[in-house]
């Protein structure tokens, strides 16, 4: 049995009236995320994730961040495997129950390339463009996985989804 110290969840919000293309990134962010999770069961390798997002979001003509990566989580938060989200990443590592980690594809309009603010801490495109985020924890069962840090109401949907059925 695997022993989780913390989990690690992120969302992307929609504030105000946000334009189609707005609505499209935050979408399309959260789908990307939904697709990598049901690649994940005991055999598939981490770098695989990189190339089910990666396809997914070119198709949508948006771009994956590279600077930032899931991470294992155990007795240290930030730990391995890590799992990048694009193309033909030297990821290693495979799969097996009990392992613990996250998936968090960070999603661009522009093109991938992101810095850091002077706080060393708020990370923004280099083009200006936006992004959206989301992240979930995941515990690897004997057929698939667990997803740890899921909405426990709505089934599980995203907040965003609130106000587009609305």
């Amino acid at each position: 049995k695997a022993v989780v110290s913390t989990q690690s969840t992120g969302e992307t919000f929609l504030v105000g009236n946000v334009d189609e293309a707005g609505v499209k990134l935050v979408q399309a962010s959260y789908e990307s995320l939904r697709l990598a999770i049901e690649h994940v069961k005991p055999g598939n390798k981490y770098r695989d994730l990189g190339n089910v997002i990666n396809k997914y979001i070119n198709s949508c003509g948006l771009s994956v961040v590279r600077s930032y990566c899931g991470h294992g989580i155990n007795q240290l938060f930030h730990t391995t495997p890590n799992v990048p989200h694009y193309f033909k990443n030297k990821a290693v590592g495979i799969m097996k129950p009990g392992h613990c980690f996250t998936i968090e594809p960070m999603i661009n309009e522009g093109g991938w390339k992101d810095t850091l603010w002077p706080d060393d801490w708020t990370a923004v495109t280099t083009d200006g463009k936006r992004s959206s985020q989301f992240e979930h924890t995941l515990l690897v069962t004997e057929t698939g996985c667990e997803v740890l840090t899921a909405r426990t109401e709505k089934n599980g949907q995203p907040h965003f989804l609130d106000n587009l059925n609305n």
